[in-house]
């Protein structure tokens, strides 16, 4: 069987932000080429994309990741069965520790104050995942009997939602839990150097400000602005193996692009309103291996020649792109570009020029063929 790959790049202009920054409040940021590059997380975008399934895919479609199992849990039982009341949230501590799963119920239960039970670290399940749970705890109840760990863990390794078969699942002491994630996701970086910069700002007490001239409030916060190269890729074939179902396969690696193209992470976002779409995206479908092309920007752009700095990193981008299919031989069987400015115009001549809509429609139309499972 040929393996396909769904590779997407992007060119990302963001005005002076901060949209992921590290422990000490300075956005990220990486040296590469020998230069230092602004840099947001895999893990922030992949967020980011995570909350935007919510705009296009339907609960019982997407997963929750949380210590709070038990609520959902219970919340499900109490749906099913209104008369259960207060037992429900016990049914369901039940239903996870036989599952194998170390639940911490607070001492002070039933009090005002008491913590609500959680599990001793993250999981992350489907909606229809924590639903199955909580029909199998009631059903147990209701026949006198008590949940096998076999039967918790099948629930829990069927019927997975988008996100979990995407980004994968890993529980440590659950090895047969763990899902395989079937996308990769780069941290994006700029194709320029940045320094850091510091935004000075003072507040005024509103009730004070008659009588004093000063401040009520002085500070610092950093920031800096980019044009950022973006790319994940997409394995179909272990997207069709974790859901087990070829329609929905299609639709979460479509679901996929979107929310990679129109989800930003938010930090700062109030102070900067950095809000930006990706200037150019490239969707190439590729067999055999997936490529990233960061190496086009090895070497900082720096707006040479007068010319702006995205426009410098389209031509490179389009150079790199053509030069790598003719040095190992063509991988990109289909390319789709979105690049609604001229300063991207150079690459539009890797594939078909589509908007979002066409290319979520192209990709509709085109993965089926592609996908598999085995």
């Amino acid at each position: 069987m040929t393996k396909y790959y769904l590779d997407i790049h992007a060119l990302q202009t963001v005005p002076p932000s901060n949209v992921n920054r590290d422990d000490t409040g300075s956005p990220k940021t990486a040296v590469y080429g020998g230069v230092r590059r602004a840099r947001v997380s895999s893990q922030a975008w992949k967020r980011a994309i995570r909350t935007d399934f919510k705009d296009h895919l339907d609960a019982s479609e997407l997963g929750i990741r949380t210590k709070r199992l038990v609520e959902l849990v219970a919340g499900h039982l109490k749906e099913l069965s209104a008369e259960l009341g207060d037992r429900a949230e016990g049914l369901a501590v039940s239903a996870l520790e036989a599952g194998g799963f170390k639940v911490d119920v607070s001492k002070s239960r039933g009090a005002e104050d008491a913590k609500p039970p959680q599990t001793s670290y993250l999981l992350f399940v489907s909606n229809v995942q924590a639903r199955k749970l909580a029909e199998m705890a009631l059903d147990a109840d209701r026949e006198g009997t008590k949940l096998e760990k076999k039967a918790v863990k099948e629930a829990l390794n069927s019927d997975h939602s988008v996100d979990v078969a995407l980004f994968g699942r890993m529980i440590a002491d659950s090895k047969d839990l763990n899902v395989d994630a079937s996308t990769q996701v780069a941290h994006a970086i700029s194709v320029h150097a940045v320094e850091t910069e510091f935004d000075y700002f003072t507040a005024v007490d509103d009730e004070n400000a008659a009588d004093e001239s000063g401040a009520g409030m002085i500070g610092t916060v950093e920031f800096n602005s980019s044009t950022l190269y973006r790319y994940a890729t997409v394995n179909l074939q272990g997207l069709a193996a974790n859901l087990g179902d070829n329609a929905a396969s299609v639709k979460a690696a479509a679901s996929f692009v979107r929310s990679f193209i129109e989800s930003m992470p938010t930090g700062k976002q109030n102070t900067f309103a950095n809000r930006t779409l990706p200037d150019a995206v490239v969707v190439m479908l590729r067999e055999r291996m997936p490529l990233n092309l960061v190496g086009a920007f090895e070497e900082a752009v720096d707006g040479e020649n007068g010319k702006g700095r995205l426009k410098g990193a389209a031509e490179r981008l389009a150079q790199y792109a053509v030069e790598m299919e003719n040095g190992y031989g063509p991988g990109a069987v289909k390319t789709f570009v979105v690049a609604p400015t001229s300063a991207v115009e150079p690459l539009r001549a890797l594939g078909d020029s589509v908007t979002l809509d066409g290319l979520i429609e192209a990709l509709e139309a085109e993965l089926p063929e592609r996908i598999q499972v085995a």
